[in-house]
Formats: structure tokens, sequence, C-alpha cells
């Protein structure tokens, strides 16, 4: 009797045929709904590398937009600052500055330059938050904890002039809340030049590290168009070429009388980006002094308008938008001359930027998604609304 054997040999070099794979559909989240947002990527892989990617958005969607219309000009301020609520302060900015410039309303001074200070310190606080988390994605555990006491820092003189760690409502229509409190403004400057002398530890610690630069140089670059093409905006933006900052270009606020530094790079990738964010770290400081010597040099006098006990925005229409950290954030007011809104859109900038994924992701490796995805500096609320 005869025996056939049938042998396959599968080798890999030159000559070598490929083997014929499936492509392989890979859920990366929704995680727990417990958590405060959920994002989820529907990736299809061939082998290790991603052909496409899908985010799939809304696990967390609250209607904000809804809700607005159905409050009064100084409820929707408390809804405002927590869609983003690593920028709660300068959320609520978006909504303030539309309502005055329907009214037509100065503010005073006082307020005007407390409010360019308070939004520089939430810009920091922001920032430093992706400082310290993002290493954490690619296995640096060490750097959260440096962050998170220059956060701490800056977190109690917050906290002292608002009361709040997180949602601080302390923008009014018309001014802030209330006066700074006394010798606030020297507590402030401390903290400021605290975290400005401790911020090369943080520089040091995380860009002198090797690996580091090794898993974020090069690794999801964008281009200018595609930055342009999908509305891409912030320190994200701009660490793709994109010199674009409102508060130099379009300035609000008391930022038309300060010398503005706008941080660029030009690589796009996910170092340029990191790079962007701890640069401006160090330019928002530095914005917090100038406003904090203009406080100084002030004299006393109101720190907001009196307001009737109903109030009323006249009919019409504008668009307020702001440099909040993660980039620009728009407020679209529609007004029939009532105490509620008849329409308050949301740009967000969370989702414009998140959506760029789609096209980041196809040809980078799955161990590569995960640095990049922590490069993209979201907010899951900022994107579900």
């Amino acid at each position: 009797m005869r025996t056939v054997t049938t042998q396959r040999t599968v080798g890999i070099g030159a000559g070598a045929k490929e083997l014929a794979t499936e492509d392989m559909v890979l859920n990366i989240g929704p995680q727990h709904p417990s958590t405060h947002g959920v994002l989820r990527l529907r990736l299809t892989l061939d082998g290790e590398r991603i052909v496409a990617a899908e985010p799939v958005v809304g696990y967390m969607h609250r209607g904000a937009e809804k809700l607005f219309e159905v409050r009064d000009f100084r409820q929707i301020i408390v809804l405002a600052n927590r869609h983003d609520w690593l920028s709660a302060f300068s959320s609520e900015l978006g909504v303030v500055l539309a309502v005055e410039r329907m009214l037509g309303m100065e503010v005073p001074q006082r307020a005007v330059w407390a409010r360019t200070l308070l939004a520089e310190l939430n810009r920091v606080l922001n920032h430093l938050m992706f400082l310290g988390s993002y290493p954490l994605e690619v296995g640096a555990i060490t750097p959260i904890f440096y962050a998170f006491r220059e956060r701490e820092t800056l977190q109690r003189v917050m906290e002292e002039v608002s009361g709040g760690r997180i949602h601080y409502m302390f923008n009014r229509v018309g001014g802030l809340k209330e006066e700074l409190p006394a010798g606030w403004t020297n507590r402030a400057r401390r903290a400021v030049a605290d975290v400005r002398s401790r911020m090369p530890e943080i520089d040091d610690l995380i860009m002198g590290n090797e690996i580091f630069r090794a898993r974020t140089r090069g690794v999801g670059t964008i281009d200018r168009e595609q930055i342009l093409q999908y509305g891409v905006s912030g320190p994200i933006a701009r660490a793709a070429g994109v010199d674009f900052d409102l508060r130099r270009d379009e300035p609000y606020l008391a930022y038309g009388e300060l010398p503005v530094r706008v941080v660029t790079r030009t690589e796009g990738d996910c170092l340029a980006r990191f790079e962007c964010l701890l640069d401006q770290v160090h330019a928002s400081l530095d914005l917090a002094d100038a406003c904090l010597d203009r406080l100084a040099d002030l004299p006393p006098g109101p720190i907001n308008q009196r307001l009737p006990k109903v109030l009323k925005v006249p009919e019409g229409h504008t668009y307020a938008w702001t440099e909040n950290p993660l980039g620009l954030n728009g407020y679209f007011l529609v007004s029939r001359g009532e105490k509620t809104p008849w329409r308050l859109k949301l740009r967000s900038a969370s989702f414009n930027n998140i959506q760029v994924l789609a096209e980041l992701l196809p040809g980078c490796l799955v161990a590569d998604m995960i640095a990049i995805l922590g490069s993209m500096f979201f907010v899951v609320g900022d994107i579900d609304k």
C-alpha cells in the first residue's frame, strides 16, 4: 500500500508567499458605565495593523443643549461648566460673554482682569491633568504624582476664591459672583511662582525619558490639511503647525492687552502634542502673572453689574467663542426676548478633535493606538454633550 503525504511549508523571508488572513473587528471600549465617560473605537485589524477606525460616541449624551433651553440665563452656567469638567471656568465664560454681548453690557475692569486670570489658571489645571495622565497611558506611573502636586497648589487658590474645586460657578452675567478674598492675589502669586519653580522636575522626568520619546516621536502624525478639514483646534492643531489662537487673533476679555505667546510645533505627532501642552503651561503662568500685576494696579471698584430679578435677553442672535484649554468652544445663542434662550448651540472642542481618529489610526499598530488616543487630550463629556 502506497502512502501519500501532503506537506505544507510556511516560511518567512524572500520568496515566501503571504498567508491570506481575514480582517478582525476589535472593539476598544466602552468601559464600565459607572466611569465618568466612555468612548468606543471600532477597529478593523489586519493582524496587528489597523485598517479602519470608527469612533463611536454618545454613550453619556445628556442633551445639554435642550436642557439649556428650559433654564434661564443664570441657571445655564451651572450646566455649561460640566461638559468639559477639566475646563469648567472657561466653559462658563462663553455663555456669559454671549449674553453680555446681546445685552450690550459693559463689564467692570476688575471683573475682566480677574476672569482672564482665572481662565489661565484653569488652563494650567487642565494641562497638568493630561501632562500627568498621558505618560500613565504608555507605562510611566511617576509623573502623575508630580502633576497632581502642582494641581493641588493651584486648586487651593481656585477653591478659596470660588468655593468649588471642579465646577467653580464663579462667573455671572455682568462679572463675577463676588469680590476676590482679601489677600487672595498674593496667595495666587505665590502659587504661580511655586508651580513655575517645580515645572522643570516634570519636564526632566518625562521629556528626558528615552522610552517615552521612542513611544511618541513620529507616531500618530496629523498633517495641516486634516486639521483644517475636520475643524481640529487647540494644542492638537497647533502641534501640526496651525498657528491660530483666539486669545491673540480675536481677543476677548483682557487678552488684547496681554503678550499672548502661541505655542506651536510642526511635526504633528504625539510628542509634538505633548510638547505644546507642556510649553503652554509656562506661557499661561506668564499670563497669570501679568494679570496679577494689572489687578494690583487697578483702583477699588465693583466686580459685577446689578441685574434685574428676571433677566431677559433682547431678541436676536450671536455667536461667542473662546480659546478653551482643549480648543475652540463656541455658543450660538438665539433669543426671542424671553428669560430662556430659544436656542443655544454648543460647539465643543473635543467633539471635532476626536473625529480625525478615523483618518489618523488606519495604518498604525494596535500598540501605538493607545499612545495616539492619549495624545488627543479629550474629555468624553465634551464629545457627547
